[in-house]
């Protein structure tokens, strides 16, 4: 989509402060990424007026279709919301290998996080201690808003297929079998849907180069294809995968808010910065509750379910168990997929 641009405006003395922070924060740019300004931002679908590009605004890349009678198009699955002690109690963890195929997927996730550490350029001291790489959250150096950014959009592009993939295959399975799937089809696709949705706020504050864009492309062809074969052979292998993928995820976000909250993300604390309207919607994040930092707090929880449920999953029998997360218990008390971080298993919900 082309970019229009923005007609010339005389602006106060308070937005020529604005635009002053401004400049300061795009100087911060990496090159494979443009990044948005925080200094002024128009309500969601208004092009926003200050970026790297030349034409001073940001393409949108899921604009939304203006139609004579559809007034918007709600979220397929709704959002069921977080408390703040919920999700202030979410913290990195990891589930030790306890079997040949989990020391594989743990491998494998190991070897794609050194991959994208050196494709996105992290310096040696950004990089926290290798001995504990998903619960150590201190490195010497920090991360810039922008190198933030780029890491966000590469993991959110790659996170949202496994879930797709998954259910996909068993949506074929149980219509070829003729055979229900107890509750795994929609929690696999939500999880998706979920994780496209965390794609959709951070491109309203970025637009990819060519670079990132080519990368993703390669990233995405080689993903679907290996996890669409390794679902048919081994699933339990791709749920304990992915589940080391969210554990991954989890880490990024900790981290991100640890910086914040040092004083080293400054251009997301400026009191100017303001969310996407797409997130406030989406999450129903309520007033006083908008910042950059709440936004992370909701997405890491987000990754935290997945992390549970995918490690549950994993626990499970993959052709007869039901999904013990959107199943009603006995005793009232389902489990809570956030709160269990190496999942559960099969004696536990079965």
């Amino acid at each position: 989509m082309l970019s229009t641009r923005v007609q010339p405006r005389i602006y106060s003395g308070a937005a020529i402060s604005n635009i002053s922070r401004t400049v300061a924060y795009l100087s911060h740019a990496q090159p494979g990424l443009r990044v948005a300004g925080i200094a002024y931002q128009q309500n969601q679908g208004t092009p926003r007026l200050f970026s790297t590009t030349s034409s001073a605004q940001l393409r949108d890349f899921f604009p939304s279709k203006e139609t004579q009678f559809i007034r918007t198009t709600p979220p397929a699955w709704p959002h069921h919301g977080y408390t703040e002690d919920e999700m202030t109690k979410v913290v990195p963890s990891h589930r030790p290998p306890r079997t040949v195929g989990d020391r594989i997927a743990w491998k494998t996730i190991r070897f794609c996080r050194w991959a994208m550490d050196k494709a996105t350029g992290l310096e040696p001291d950004q990089q926290v201690d290798k001995k504990n790489p998903t619960t150590a959250v201190a490195a010497v150096k920090p991360l810039t808003e922008a190198q933030w950014l780029i890491r966000f959009v590469f993991l959110e592009s790659i996170a949202g297929v496994p879930g797709m993939v998954g259910g996909m295959l068993r949506h074929l399975r149980s219509l070829r079998l003729l055979r229900r799937d107890n509750g795994w089809i929609e929690t696999l696709l939500e999880e998706s849907y979920n994780e496209r949705m965390h794609l959709l706020t951070f491109m309203k504050m970025c637009e990819p180069g060519f670079f990132m864009k080519f990368m993703l492309l390669g990233a995405q062809g080689v993903f679907f294809n290996a996890i669409f074969i390794s679902y048919l052979l081994a699933p339990r292998f791709i749920h304990r995968f992915v589940g080391y993928l969210e554990e991954e995820a989890v880490h990024t976000y900790t981290r991100c808010i640890k910086e914040m909250d040092e004083g080293c993300l400054p251009k997301w604390t400026d009191e100017e910065f303001k969310v996407p309207d797409i997130a406030i919607s989406y999450w129903k994040m309520p007033e006083g509750k908008r910042t950059m930092r709440d936004l992370i707090l909701y997405i890491r929880a987000d990754e935290a379910v997945h992390r549970g449920v995918n490690h549950t999953f994993g626990n499970l029998s993959q052709r007869e168990d039901p999904n013990p997360f959107v199943s009603v218990y006995k005793d009232g008390k389902p489990p809570s997929a956030a709160m269990k971080p190496t999942g559960f298993e099969r004696e536990e919900v079965i």
